[in-house]
């Protein structure tokens, strides 16, 4: 490893082998104070999370932070294969320190999903080892820090804040986060939330994403199936749903389509179209239950329906029963929307402190 990098810690489904060298830095981020952890098993979708501390420079090993300087770091993973063969594999990856501390020179390399996923897992540990933690509050201070460092605007005008695109969707991935069911722990047993964390700290960046910001597909006559909206703005009564919230799977159908269906005209043959349109989305619900493990919980729901709940929780509640002048479906609930959120992300991180 680099001279001028020390390991902070690490995230993950593994446990600490307690190996103390001069790599280790004092900072403690998640698992610390090594810089060797121990893993039950690995699979194609196992991911660890690492984090670093930049060495400083008056502790005499800041040598190598030379600005365009390139460095490295290696990855040793020794494990038994199914044969009984003991392997070593070494990943190298390597970097560049930037040519200066200005955050224009961090923007460019930002991976706004991996770094929804590492403030995820770090949360979510931090709710199981820390007594005194308020998750919500830590998620916005530690938002608003990165907007006001990473952010364009003028002081104290929130209308000319904008961020970066490569920063621009991190605050969504962030308001998710804070409704999800790693931090929101109402409704689900301590089991089950046990079991909804150890997945997060398990899975890959992307099947990680899918459980904080689920997808949602739309399927209509008008043409094939397209992405949509996570927002109430999304349910029509002529259209059907689709969400892979990684651990469930919902199928949403329009009160008119369910109407159709329930009138059994999916089975007349001059509405072949329509009996298409129902198989497509339960189609692709297959695929994914198929391709995951733990099978995901399958959801067949109508709208205004008592199941349709698991739909509703996942959507943004841009029209609540307190918004004025809305037609169309309304989420009865007291969370902020999106639209609300970044309005208070914007007028805090620009105003002078």
């Amino acid at each position: 490893m680099c001279c001028s990098l020390q390991v902070s810690g690490a995230l993950g489904p593994a446990a600490s082998a307690e190996k103390r060298t001069s790599s280790v830095s004092d900072i403690s981020v998640g698992m610390g104070n090594t810089c060797a952890w121990k893993l039950p098993g690995l699979d194609e979708s196992t991911t660890m999370a690492v984090f670093f501390d930049i060495a400083s420079k008056d502790a005499g090993s800041g040598a190598g932070q030379a600005p365009g300087m390139q460095f490295y770091v290696q990855f040793v993973t020794t494990y038994e294969a199914l044969n009984g063969e003991t392997r070593m594999r070494v990943s190298t990856c390597t970097r560049r320190w930037a040519e200066s501390n200005s955050p224009a020179e961090l923007i460019p390399g930002f991976d706004q999903e991996a770094a929804a996923v590492l403030v995820a897992r770090l949360c979510t540990y931090k709710m199981e080892t820390e007594d005194e933690y308020d998750a919500t509050r830590w998620l916005d201070r530690m938002l608003i820090r990165l907007a006001s460092r990473f952010g364009e605007y003028q002081k104290d005008v929130p209308d000319s804040f904008q961020l970066s695109p490569t920063f621009s969707i991190f605050p969504q991935f962030m308001f998710n986060l804070r409704r999800s069911q790693f931090v929101q722990v109402f409704g689900n047993s301590p089991d089950e939330t046990v079991y909804f964390r150890s997945v997060l700290h398990r899975e890959s960046v992307l099947n990680s994403l899918v459980m904080i910001q689920p997808t949602l597909l739309s399927y209509s006559f008008n043409g094939p199936p397209e992405p949509a909206l996570l927002d109430v703005s999304a349910m029509s009564p002529d259209k059907i749903l689709l969400l892979d919230a990684y651990f469930s799977v919902v199928v949403f159908h329009g009160s008119t389509i369910a109407q159709w269906r329930k009138a059994k005209y999916q089975e007349q043959e001059e509405h072949e179209a329509f009996k298409l349109l129902l198989e497509a989305p339960q189609q692709e619900a297959d695929v994914i239950m198929q391709e995951r493990f733990p099978v995901p919980r399958f959801v067949d729901c109508d709208q205004h329906g008592s199941q349709a709940r698991f739909l509703l929780a996942k959507l943004n509640p841009s029209a609540t029963y307190q918004s004025n002048g809305v037609s169309g479906d309304v989420i009865f609930t007291d969370d902020v929307s999106l639209q609300v959120f970044m309005e208070h992300l914007k007028r805090l991180s620009v105003q002078s402190s």
